[in-house]
């Protein structure tokens, strides 16, 4: 499996999931933020590694689960392929269908069923910077194994969940050594967490949540669901700082801690089985904590 750490490239924002809730009451917000092709992160770094990651060639089909408004999805109609984009958001999917071409179909439904989906029906699926706002994960790769003919591909992009975790990772600046460093409370310990998106208007008024996970436990899952891993990739910032007494040591950092983890995984022959539970630290009682990031 080849495990590579890409040069700059771009990150993103949280992605509306498709969990029991959707992201109706934060769409609006959403849509200004993302826009029409995607923030930075998506143009830069996200949209071209997903791209990249899924080969896609002209005239194949491809589903966008948890599609938001349609960036991602619009990318790929781009690369000749033809797209069927999913979300549980009303609101988003409207916004979707305003900014798309008519060649893309788009549905509201829940990234967990994929309900009126066929199985074996498309080459490709994506789930970008949305799996880790959806609880539980597994139905959504398994849903999305079951729509995938024979030898398809799924990519799943997440906030990298070694480096960004909502409340438990932060940046720290060591003066003496010149180095900006990330300080992490914990990792294996899985994590609801509330963010709240507009915390500068009206704290509390949006509201949503997002799921912590370790890595082992997306590898897991899609195992479970009998998808083989066969590229995992981590991307770095393309941001650059201005000129300053700390620029050197932030774009050092942005090159050393990816904000991004992608995954891509093809159909098996059959469902691996699920290794038995190992005992954890954090497990046994402990509660999760919620620092501050």
């Amino acid at each position: 499996m080849p495990v590579r750490n890409r040069g700059p490239r771009k990150a993103q924002e949280h992605r509306p999931g498709a969990q029991g809730e959707s992201w109706d009451h934060v769409a609006a917000w959403y849509d200004s933020l993302v826009a029409d092709q995607g923030s930075d992160y998506h143009q830069g770094v996200v949209i071209p590694g997903v791209l990249e990651l899924l080969g896609l060639k002209q005239g194949e089909s491809a589903l966008d689960v948890a599609c938001g408004q349609g960036a991602v999805a619009r990318a790929m109609h781009q690369a000749g392929a033809r797209v069927t984009g999913i979300d549980l958001s009303r609101r988003l999917i409207d916004a979707a269908r305003e900014r798309s071409p008519r060649e893309i179909r788009y549905a509201i439904g829940d990234a967990r069923r994929l309900e009126n989906v066929a199985d074996s029906s498309f080459d490709a699926v994506v789930c970008v910077l949305a799996a880790q706002n959806i609880d539980p994960v597994e139905p959504v790769f398994a849903r999305s194994a079951q729509v995938l003919r024979p030898g398809g591909r799924f990519v799943v992009v997440v906030n990298h969940p070694a480096f960004r975790i909502p409340r438990q990772s932060r940046w720290k600046l060591d003066e003496a050594r010149k180095l900006l460093k990330r300080e992490i409370d914990g990792y294996l310990t899985p994590l609801k967490i509330p963010i709240d998106m507009t915390p500068h208007r009206r704290a509390g008024s949006s509201v949503t949540f997002t799921h912590h996970r370790p890595i082992h436990a997306y590898v897991g899952a899609l195992a479970a669901a009998g998808l083989l891993v066969n590229a995992l990739e981590e991307w770095p910032s393309h941001r650059v700082s201005q000129p300053g007494r700390t620029s050197r040591a932030e774009n050092h950092a942005r090159g050393e801690f990816p904000l991004f983890l992608a995954l891509r995984a093809v159909t098996a022959s059959a469902p691996c089985p699920s290794p038995s539970p190992s005992p954890r630290r954090g497990e046994g009682g402990r509660r999760p904590g919620e620092g501050r990031s």
